[in-house]
């Protein structure tokens, strides 16, 4: 038995390739005898069914390794970004009560509960039996980033694995000979779906190649020779950016899918043409495992949109009183399928009001056209009421990111006096290029309603990013409050 444990996936060929990072290649039968002997390590200290696994690990083999150990013992595993602090450390590990912790160095956070070290993990050999997992049995522990206050534990089911990884699958037509270059982090949902798990599903390999360098990734592109690889804007935006001289050779990639923040359509267009990368953007939120649309492989790729739903998932747009709003108007977006999670993890009031009814409110605000395509417009809580009038800041930043030499923008609101707030902006330029304020405000003003104009756009050298790439608006929002010279935009 090699991982048929698992209620979402089979056999596989134990001697086809399965994972690597730069210090280790591992077949699927040797990946199965590590995850077993590390599986008994863990039982040795008490770890059985429904105990929880925290693992603070960067990208390396062993935290896929580990996660799988805890699956075969019928237990939960919660990856810990390794950047964070002790106290926010402390507070995951804490919150969900983990049993134990595999971590890299004696000097990370541990919460005062029992560690594994990564050195210290056995080798691969003989293990307990697997238990017999169910499909409600819980498999993932993933916390948001916590943009909105405390992080919350999502919970994620063997059988959101399933229908995430069959619709990845499925959608974008992943075969054995597929290979997945893993350059997001580990303890994001989307390189464990999409980089890790669903190449798992059918007998493909994934190649992680540690913590993403911009002046490394086209080595390791001709090097590795993968087939797709997952990212977020700001890494697309680095590899444009490469000096013109750099001309890789990319003809092993079927596709690159682009997720977690919103992608201009210059940006697309810009990477599609450099680098004859086929770029699909898609919409997705931890609580619903991943990615619930997608623009297709083949037929219509409609450029600011994140494409039509997945497989078994149904997305519509909802008025605030909960009705289903027809095709071309906006409202909340919605999801429901059986990618939706558990719930928040001791926090039954907040998932009572994520979803009602079988509908995960996303919070974010969007536009469904007639072929079922979806405009993200913004997110609710981002919205700026300036002086009565709703402002979402992505329409604001589409437009700042259509000039050319704009490589990013962000919106935030400004408190104001008397319009209770205002927009600001803030602009980063792709290396190289100069620009003008004054021209940009221009731009917005010749493009944009006059209440949605920034009061204020600021050039930076590089936009703040929380730990899944996304801009930092809780930090822009801070800088933007406090901020007493500027230079104005109206």
């Amino acid at each position: 038995m090699t991982f048929a444990y698992l209620p979402w996936m089979s056999e596989r060929d134990r001697s086809a390739p399965a994972l690597r990072d730069d210090a280790v290649a591992l077949t699927y039968g040797q990946l199965d005898a590590w995850s077993a002997a590390v599986a008994g390590q863990l039982a040795a200290h008490g770890f059985g069914h429904g105990s929880v696994l925290a693992v603070m690990l960067p990208n390396r083999v062993e935290l896929v390794v580990a996660i799988l150990a805890a699956w075969r013992l019928g237990g939960i595993a919660t990856p810990v970004n390794p950047a964070l602090t002790a106290t926010e450390a402390g507070f995951q590990i804490n919150d969900c009560r983990a049993h134990l912790i595999i971590n890299e160095t004696r000097e990370s956070p541990t919460g005062g509960r029992p560690v594994i070290h990564v050195d210290e993990l056995a080798g691969p050999g003989p293990g307990p039996k697997p238990v017999t997992l169910t499909k409600d049995d819980v498999a993932l522990l993933i916390y948001t980033s916590g943009s909105t206050g405390q992080p919350k534990g999502v919970m994620l089911d063997h059988a959101n694995i399933d229908a995430m990884t069959s619709g990845f699958v499925e959608h974008m037509e992943i075969t054995p000979q597929d290979h997945s270059l893993l350059i997001l982090p580990l303890f994001h949902v989307n390189a464990l779906m999409v980089g890790t798990l669903s190449p798992f599903r059918v007998g493909a390999q994934t190649s992680i190649v540690g913590k993403f360098s911009v002046s490394r990734f086209f080595e390791q592109v001709e090097k590795l020779r993968p087939t797709y690889f997952s990212a977020v804007p700001s890494i697309l935006s680095m590899l444009v950016a490469l000096p013109d001289d750099v001309q890789p050779d990319t003809s092993s990639l079927r596709f690159a899918g682009c997720g977690a923040a919103p992608l201009s359509e210059e940006l697309v267009t810009r990477a599609e043409e450099r680098f004859g990368i086929v770029i699909v953007e898609g919409y997705g939120l931890t609580e619903a495992t991943c990615a619930s649309t997608v623009n297709p492989l083949h037929g219509p790729r409609k450029l600011g949109t994140v494409g039509p739903a997945m497989s078994g998932q149904r997305i519509e747009i909802m008025s605030p009183t909960g009705q289903i709003l027809p095709r071309g108007e906006r409202g909340e977006i919605v999801i429901s399928g059986p990618v939706v999670m558990r719930g928040y993890l001791n926090l039954p009031e907040v998932t009572a009001q994520t979803i009602v009814d079988g509908w995960l409110h996303t919070g974010d605000v969007g536009v469904l056209d007639d072929d079922g395509y979806l405009r993200i417009v913004g997110r609710i809580k981002d919205m700026i009421i300036r002086g009565g009038e709703n402002i979402y800041p992505k329409e604001i930043e589409s437009v700042l990111t259509a000039i050319d030499g704009v490589l990013d923008a962000a919106v935030v609101g400004r408190p104001h006096e008397i319009l209770g707030e205002v927009p600001v902006a803030y602009v980063q330029p792709y290396p190289g290029a100069v620009l003008d304020v004054d021209a940009l405000a221009g731009h917005c003003r010749r493009n944009l309603a006059k209440v949605k104009v920034p009061e204020v756009i600021t050039l930076v050298e590089e936009l703040p990013k929380n730990p899944v790439g996304k801009p930092d608006k809780v930090a822009l929002r801070h800088i933007a409050a406090n901020t007493v010279s500027v230079v104005g935009a109206n």
